[in-house]
């Protein structure tokens, strides 16, 4: 009865605040306070008794009272934040504040008219929220609202555990605590696992919510190519004008790697208890990712890294504000005990294998859905630490990561709404693949059974991943296809160091290579030959640098040796041409299923499947060119990588280097047509010409290729009919034994291409973060139905 009575007054504060026309007097805390004094409503009550509709009537009818709401919840935060919160119902009443202010701000944000509110200071009123501030100037409410917020996070019995009551007015000194004390997890520079207090997460959840949507006015902008775009409330919490910043940052941290949401491993576990802590988790890493997106791009990684031989582990000593004015961004490229290491990639690995969990029990275990997250906070770790990236490189671990990446990338590549996923988790494989140690690792022969559709294989890592990227390709759906750039790219980084291909991935490349050198598929786009030079550089490289153990690839360029003799003829006429692109007309774009072998897959698997009518997604900006986003690095012969002169190698060409030329002049193409294998022709703007075949026609890097064919091929059919051989096998056996030692062409320098961040790709990553922070927070929806301006919300 009391809860009912406590929503009945709440809703008749919020009826009296938008029938009011005459402004409400601050000063009225009679009034004020039947906002959150005495009510106990949960979060879902708030967001159900002040709808929408009324918040947007306030601010157009009666702005001052509006605004007079937000001074005012800002003060009594400010207020039990500096008394440290003595009463439960002082840690009521900030619950209620907090749940107030992150229903309202999403609607002040999305009016442009009310852009300067929170960072401007009220005459009179605001100075009072901050003892500290000097000459009379008050804070702008904004900074306010983050310092108490920063405050109450470490707020004796309502965020903290005190370690000892001494008296009574322990928890009014609330600037005595050091709040480095009483960081949330055992991790990163913090060896004592506090207890779990459920109410202590739940109370750190309400106020990371507020905080989230405090940063989220980045939202209600329009996309911008500047690479410079500062949050202020970011730029704001993360200075050294907070003084929580070192325990925080490491408190999001240790409480994000730290968590095991399998528990001990009793089945069903989750659906008999609640887990406080996995609400928590999620806040921490939306929280995480959003502070760590830094002005200036990974241009400033270098600046970082000179900072990290000299400096001590972040937690064991306050760090000044030193390089980047970000300090999360400054900690964070600090970490460089192994100890520190270890800890986050284990439990980020941890966490992104937990949906891959096998059990006899059918959804006995707890599945995660912050995957994408995760993704996105690995990706800031390897951008923004080298050491944390030659750490994961530098023994098996990486493949801990690779397996679930490839996972969520087969699993989602039929599902439009997860075309953000689908980049991420390529972006990731294509930083890494710039590394040589990336390559090595993947030799590690696959032994775990995660259950996905693919045909069934013996063999490694790296031939776990041309089979996926060739499923990706095959039986994607048409918005992947910007990216099959990127995925031929990493197969050309990694190809130098492969051992031994199976069978299975072996057929995969050259099917691949089957289908995209087609005269009609050719011919249909200005860039589609650019596919065809990656795969064959792929081969190249294989031959010349690994061809002792790669029988399996040989005996597959050998029985598919017709597509490397149509490659070398093909006609360049004007009547070939047009004959070629008739046939578009009879043929569905993309991949033919024909040789592809998939008749048989993983038991337990599921077959990918497209998104549930009515699924939302966000939309993203356009992902740059792979010329865009990566920069050519020339290994030498001590494995040191040089950078390749721009001048050699013309920006707007992103493939095409003959094996043997790799310096050559390329040709010119049309920028304009960016799309690479639209069912849609570009013929109105482009059609293919005699001049333009030849153009790259004469740099096909075949020479290779063509000189083992004229080897092997007659060594093969002699013994084919003299021993009257039909199986295989035997075939294989002789290949592997075979040499072209002195029977090849010199070989060519390992082409490396590692990425590249610009402000093309600093925006999408932008708007892949906030869409995913606007999908992923439904209960309560802070943001739905508010003017956002930064991405459109859609339904498939």
């Amino acid at each position: 009865m009391g809860n009912a009575d406590s929503k009945l007054h709440f809703r008749k504060a919020v009826v009296a605040l938008t029938t009011k026309t005459q402004p409400v007097e601050a000063s009225d805390d009679v009034f004020w306070d039947q906002f959150w004094a005495d009510s106990s409503t949960t979060v879902q009550d708030v967001f159900a008794l002040v709808p929408a509709a009324e918040i947007r009537a306030v601010r157009e009818e009666s702005p001052s009272n509006l605004a007079t709401l937000c001074y005012k919840a800002v003060e009594r935060l400010v207020q039990c934040a500096d008394s440290g919160c003595p009463s439960e119902k002082d840690r009521q009443i900030v619950v209620n504040c907090t749940r107030l202010l992150t229903r309202i701000l999403p609607y002040i944000f999305e009016d442009p008219d009310w852009n300067g509110f929170f960072w401007s200071t009220v005459p009179g009123r605001v100075g009072c929220l901050d003892q500290d501030t000097v000459d009379g100037e008050g804070r702008p409410l904004a900074e306010s609202l983050l310092l108490a917020i920063a405050d109450l996070l470490f707020c004796p019995d309502f965020t903290i555990q005190i370690h000892k009551k001494s008296s009574s007015d322990t928890a009014t000194n609330m600037r005595d605590i050091d709040s480095c004390e009483y960081i949330w997890e055992a991790g990163v520079g913090f060896a004592q696992s506090p207890p779990l207090n459920c109410v202590h997460d739940l109370n750190r959840t309400e106020l990371l919510k507020l905080l989230l949507t405090c940063f989220s006015e980045a939202m209600y902008l329009p996309p911008s190519s500047e690479s410079k775009v500062i949050n202020p409330w970011v730029s704001f919490f993360c200075s050294a004008e907070n003084r929580h910043t070192l325990p925080l940052f490491t408190s999001l941290l240790n409480v994000v790697c730290a968590y095991n949401p399998v528990g001990y491993g009793i089945p069903y576990n989750h659906l008999l208890f609640s887990d406080s802590r996995e609400q928590l988790v999620e806040q921490a890493v939306q929280i995480l990712i959003v502070t760590l997106e830094h002005e200036a791009g990974s241009a400033t990684s270098t600046t970082l890294q000179s900072l990290n031989g000299s400096m001590s582990s972040p937690a064991e000593e306050e760090l000044e504000p030193a390089g980047p004015e970000n300090l999360f961004v400054n900690y964070l490229s600090r970490i460089h005990r192994e100890e520190d290491l270890s800890f986050i990639l284990k439990g980020l690995a941890q966490l992104l294998n937990n949906p891959l969990i096998q059990t006899y029990l059918p959804r006995s275990t707890k599945k995660i859905q912050f995957h994408q997250e995760l993704l996105i906070l690995f990706w800031k770790f390897c951008d923004f630490n080298k050491k944390f990236l030659f750490f994961v490189l530098k023994s098996s671990d990486v493949l801990d990561m690779l397996v679930p990446i490839l996972f969520y990338l087969n699993d989602a590549r039929a599902d439009h709404s997860r075309v953000g996923l689908m980049h991420i988790g390529v972006f990731i494989l294509l930083l890494l693949s710039g590394e040589r140690n990336f390559g090595v690792r993947l030799n590690k022969p696959y032994t775990l059974r995660v259950p996905m559709d693919i045909p069934i294989f013996t063999g490694t890592h790296a031939d776990l991943l041309i089979v996926i990227f060739h499923k990706i390709i095959s039986s994607g759906h048409q918005r992947l296809q910007p990216l099959f750039d990127c995925l031929l790219t990493i197969i050309v980084n990694i190809s130098p160091y492969l051992k031994s291909l199976s069978m299975v991935a072996a057929s995969k490349l050259l099917h691949l290579l089957e289908a995209f050198s087609t005269p009609w598929f050719l011919f249909s786009s200005p860039k589609n030959h650019h596919l065809v030079f990656f795969l064959l550089e792929v081969c190249n490289n294989i031959i010349q640098y690994q061809f002792d153990g790669n029988s399996n690839l040989v005996y597959s360029i050998i029985r598919k040796r017709n597509v490397f003799h149509q490659l070398a003829n093909l006609p360049s006429d004007t009547e070939s041409i047009q004959k070629a692109l008739l046939q578009k007309k009879t043929r569905k774009a993309g991949i033919s299923r024909r040789n592809s072998t998939e008749n048989e897959s993983m038991e337990g698997s599921r077959r990918a499947a497209p998104a549930e009518p009515g699924t939302l997604k966000a939309s993203l900006e356009a992902t740059p060119g792979i010329d865009k986003i990566t920069e050519k690095s020339q290994v030498g012969n001590d494995g040191t990588m040089v950078a390749v002169p721009q001048s050699c190698c013309p920006a707007d060409i992103t493939a095409g280097v003959s094996d043997t030329d790799s310096n050559s002049e390329r040709d010119h193409e049309s920028e304009a047509v960016r799309s690479r294998l639209s069912s849609v022709s570009s013929t109105a703007v482009w059609s293919a010409g005699p001049d333009w075949v030849s153009s790259w026609k004469t740099k096909l890097p075949l020479q290779t290729i063509m000189r083992l064919l004229q080897v092997l091929v007659p060594q093969v059919e002699k013994i084919c009919i003299d021993k009257g051989l039909t199986d295989e096998s035997e075939i294989l056996k002789f290949l592997q034994h075979g040499t072209l030692v002195g029977l090849l062409p010199v070989p060519h320098p390992i082409l490396i291409r590692k990425y590249q961040a610009n402000a093309g790709t600093a925006m999408w990553f932008r708007t892949y973060m906030w869409g995913v922070i606007y999908l992923r927070n439904v209960d309560p929806a802070i943001w739905y139905d508010t003017d956002i301006q930064l991405f459109e919300i859609q339904r498939i």
